[in-house]
């Protein structure tokens, strides 16, 4: 049995992190592998990187893990991610930012690929909405599945012979169709529900299922605020935005 957890966006949101962690045992997933974002948000940081760290996840890197792990000026973030980015910097190690340095922009994992944003330009950090926007990757996808994150809404584009994309909640991987999946949010949803989402990969059975869980959402709230970060992030977790 081979059953991938496939894990994104995690945001330094230690509530949701941990309830996901429990589904996923729970669902007996034999891998779990992240699209990057560990960082950034949520009031979490330095706790939910030791834990991908210590599960040795194999991660790529998000824009929130790149920008909190250097000193570069934060141009084209909006204050709020800015205002979260500079907090986060001062909560990690010397050895964190390293290791946030070190990882790569896109993996392949067993027959998939992983990324963060694009496969097209992947360190500049486009978003996928549409189909337009997903061909552009699937031009440069070599292999039947590619997991992405970075938008925190889940959405499946398939290509047989043209692009299709949609909501999802549990589909089977078809020979000779490339799909390019956005797996969701764990630390912060933004498709107008609030629970943590990632996405069981069944390499034996080939489907691909999203899950969505309840969180301590309040608790996450208070902790942002009492940390000194912008209220705005505290209150988008209550609805999904």
């Amino acid at each position: 049995m081979t059953r991938y957890a496939i894990i994104a966006d995690i945001h330094a949101n230690l509530e949701a992190f941990k309830v996901v962690l429990e589904d996923i045992k729970a669902q007996n997933c034999t891998h779990v592998v992240c699209l990057g974002d560990v960082v950034g948000y949520g009031a979490n940081p330095k706790e939910c990187l030791d834990i991908v760290r210590e599960m040795k996840i194999p991660c790529i890197k998000g824009n929130h893990d790149e920008m909190c792990s250097v000193d570069k000026n934060l141009e084209g973030f909006n204050p709020y991610a800015a205002e979260a980015i500079m907090w986060t910097r001062d909560q990690l190690t010397e050895d964190d930012r390293q290791w946030l340095r070190d990882l790569k922009y896109q993996r392949l994992i067993a027959n998939f690929t992983i990324v963060h944003a694009t496969l097209d330009l992947p360190h500049q950090w486009g978003y996928v909405f549409d189909k337009l926007m997903a061909a552009a990757s699937f031009t440069y996808q070599n292999t039947p599945v590619c997991f992405f994150g970075h938008t925190h809404v889940p959405l499946a584009f398939i290509r047989d012979s043209v692009v299709r994309g949609g909501t999802y909640s549990k589909f089977k991987v078809e020979p000779g169709k490339k799909y390019f999946v956005n797996v969701g949010s764990i630390g912060q949803p933004r498709d107008n529900d609030p629970r943590a989402a990632y996405v069981v990969y069944d390499l034996d059975e080939n489907t691909i299922e999203l899950r969505r869980l309840e969180y301590d959402i309040p608790t996450a709230q208070k902790k942002i605020l009492a940390a000194g970060l912008p209220a705005r992030l505290a209150e988008r977790l209550a609805y999904g935005k």
